[in-house]
C-alpha cells in the first residue's frame, strides 16, 4: 500500500482511462478537489425504517458526522450529498444551518449505487477534478486517510482504500464447498473513499453503460473492469473507517465517539483560558469532591462560578423549585449560564430486598429526578449561549452489579437521557454530555474506604480537567471515559463510583459527597 503519499509540485505524468500517457501543465496541488457523500439505501439490514445515514449516534445523524469529517479536511474543497429520494430535507436542513461551509449541493440518488455515482459525474461538469466518493455510513473517515486519498490522485488516475484482512479468505463453490484459499497477505478489505480523476471515472461508466450486464458495487470494480490499463493505487484505510450497515454496527460505532472522546488530547492552558473567560458555570453537587474541582479548575481559567449543594446550599436537585432558584440566581448576577455541571447522586450499597422505601425513593430521586429538573430548568438558559450541561456516570452504567442494582439502573437511564437529549436538543445547538470516570481519589472515598494504594486511583483534578475540556469541546451526545491509563472500563465489582457526588449517607457508606 502507499503509506502517507507525499505530494511533488512538478509536471505529473499520468495514464488516462483510455489509456493514453499524459503530462500536465499544472501540478495535481491546483486540481479542486470534491467530495461526493454517497447516501443511498434505507437501512433495511439495520432494522430502521428509514435511511441508516440519518440514525442519530452522539446527538447527530451519521451522515452528518461524515461531513463534518469530509468539511475539516484541508485537503477537501466542496462537498456534495447524494441522497435517498423522498430524504432531501434533513440533508438540506444541515446544509441551512451553515456550519458546514463546504457542502454546497444536496441531489437525489439513483436507484442502485452505480446510478447515484454517475448521476454525481454528470453533476460535476466537464473540467479536470479529483473527486472522491465516500460513503455516508462511514463516520469515521479521518484527514490522513482523505489527504493520502488526494495525494495519491496526484500520480494516479484512481485510487482505492483498504486495510489488511485479519482473517482468512476462503472461494467457496455454488453449492457451498470450499474450492481455494488466497494467500491472505494480497488480501485487503475494501473501504471508501474511492478517489479518482474525473476524466477517469467518467471513461469508465461511459463503457459500462454500453454492457447490458453491467453491475458493479463499488467505483474502482468499474475501472479495473472497464478501464483496465488505468492503474488503481492503493492507499492505508483504517481498522476504525468502519461502515455501519447491522444493527451490531451502531453499538460498535456509538462506543468509537465514546472512545474518541476519552483519548482526545488535553488542551493547552491558553486554550481553556481563551474558551471559559468571561463564561458562567453552574455546578450541582459543588460542595466537595469532584464537583468542587470542577468549580476550581473553571475559576483557574476565567470563568464565573456558581457553585449548589446540599451540603452548603441547601439545594436539593430533586427539589424543582431550588433548582430554578439556583439558575435564576446565577444568571441574575452574572447575566449569562454557559455551562450547567451536575455532579451530584448517590450510591447506597445494599442487597435490592434490604432495600427500604426511603434508600429506593431517595436514589431514584436524587440519581434521575434530579438531573431531569435541572435538564428542563437548564435549557432556556443554556439555549441562549449555545452552551452545555454535562452530567456525571459511573462504569456501572455498562453492566448492573450485585448490592448496586439501583445505582446502576439510575446510571443507566442517565446516560440514555443525556443521549436522548442530545438528539432532542440539536436544534437548539445545546450540548449534553456524560463523564464516565475511574476511581478518584477524594476525601469521603478515603473516608468509606481508607487509604487505598495512589496508583490505583485517578486524581480528582485529572477528572475536573476533562469535564471542562467537555465543556467547551463542540461534542454532544457523548460519553467521556476518563481512565488513569486509557484502559477500557473496568466491570469489576470494586470499580466502584468515583464522582464524589453531593449525596446523604443511607444504609451503608456512599461515595458522593
Amino acid at each position: 500500500m502507499i503509506q502517507g503519499v507525499r505530494h511533488r509540485a512538478r509536471p505529473m505524468k499520468y495514464v488516462d482511462a483510455t489509456g493514453a500517457k499524459h503530462v500536465t501543465s499544472h501540478s495535481g496541488e491546483d486540481l479542486r478537489t470534491v467530495a461526493v457523500v454517497l447516501a443511498g439505501g434505507v437501512g433495511a439490514r439495520i432494522g430502521f425504517n428509514l435511511p441508516k445515514q440519518l440514525i442519530k449516534i452522539a446527538g447527530k445523524p451519521l451522515v452528518e458526522h461524515t461531513i463534518e469529517a469530509l468539511n475539516d479536511s484541508s485537503d477537501v474543497d466542496e462537498i456534495i450529498v447524494l441522497m435517498t429520494p423522498g430524504y432531501l430535507d434533513p440533508i438540506l436542513a444541515i446544509r441551512s444551518s451553515g456550519k458546514y461551509p463546504k457542502l454546497t449541493r444536496v441531489l437525489e440518488g439513483g436507484a442502485d449505487r452505480n446510478q447515484t455515482t454517475q448521476l454525481a459525474i454528470d453533476e460535476l461538469g466537464t473540467d479536470e477534478i479529483k473527486v472522491l466518493f465516500h460513503d455516508a455510513v462511514r463516520p469515521f473517515v479521518d484527514k490522513r486517510i482523505i489527504h493520502d486519498c488526494v495525494r495519491a490522485l496526484d500520480d494516479y488516475s484512481a485510487v482505492d482504500t483498504a486495510i489488511p484482512s485479519a482473517d482468512t479468505i476462503i472461494e467457496v463453490s455454488d453449492d457451498n464447498f470450499l474450492v481455494a484459499v488466497p494467500p491472505r497477505s494480497k488480501l485487503r478489505r475494501g473501504q471508501t473513499p474511492q478517489g479518482f480523476r474525473l476524466s477517469a471515472i467518467r471513461a469508465a461508466y461511459e463503457k459500462a453503460r454500453a454492457d447490458p450486464h453491467f453491475a458493479a458495487t463499488d467505483d474502482c470494480t468499474v475501472v479495473l473492469r472497464y478501464t483496465p490499463e488505468v492503474k488503481i493505487a492503493v492507499v492505508s484505510g483504517s481498522d476504525e473507517n468502519m461502515k455501519v450497515t447491522e444493527a451490531i454496527d451502531i453499538a460498535m460505532a456509538d462506543k468509537l465517539f465514546q472512545l474518541r472522546s476519552s483519548i482526545a488530547r488535553e488542551l493547552a492552558h491558553e486554550t481553556r483560558s481563551a474558551q471559559l473567560a468571561g463564561k458562567t458555570v453552574v455546578i450541582f453537587g459543588g460542595g466537595y469532591g469532584i464537583g468542587a474541582e470542577v468549580g476550581s479548575v473553571a475559576k483557574e481559567f476565567g470563568a464565573t462560578v456558581f457553585s449548589y449543594s446540599r451540603s452548603e446550599t441547601k439545594t436539593h436537585v430533586q427539589n424543582r423549585d431550588e433548582v430554578r432558584a439556583a439558575l435564576l440566581e446565577a444568571k441574575t448576577l452574572s447575566g449569562r449560564i454557559d455551562y450547567v455541571v451536575n455532579s451530584t447522586g448517590l450510591l447506597a450499597v445494599s442487597r435490592l430486598e434490604d432495600a427500604s422505601d426511603d434508600t429506593i425513593y431517595t436514589t431514584i430521586d436524587i440519581n434521575l429526578i434530579g438531573p431531569i429538573l435541572i435538564a428542563q430548568e437548564a435549557l432556556p438558559y443554556l439555549r441562549e449561549t449555545k452552551g452545555q450541561l454535562l452530567n456525571f456516570t459511573s462504569s456501572s452504567y455498562t453492566r448492573g452489579r450485585g448490592e448496586y442494582s439501583l445505582y446502576s439502573a439510575t446510571k443507566a437511564a442517565l446516560v440514555n437521557f443525556t443521549q436522548a437529549l442530545a438528539d432532542e436538543w440539536v436544534k437548539d445547538e445545546v450540548r449534553i454530555n456524560v463523564i464516565n470516570p475511574d476511581r478518584t481519589r477524594t476525601p469521603l472515598r478515603t473516608k468509606a474506604f481508607g487509604d487505598e494504594p495512589g496508583a490505583s486511583l485517578l486524581n480528582a483534578r485529572a477528572v475536573a480537567l476533562a469535564s471542562v475540556d467537555t465543556l467547551i469541546s463542540s461534542a454532544t451526545g457523548h460519553v467521556i471515559d476518563v481512565r488513569r491509563d486509557g484502559s477500557p472500563v473496568d466491570d469489576l465489582a470494586d470499580d466502584l463510583d468515583p464522582s464524589e457526588l453531593d449525596a446523604a449517607v443511607l444504609d451503608s457508606p456512599t461515595l458522593g459527597g
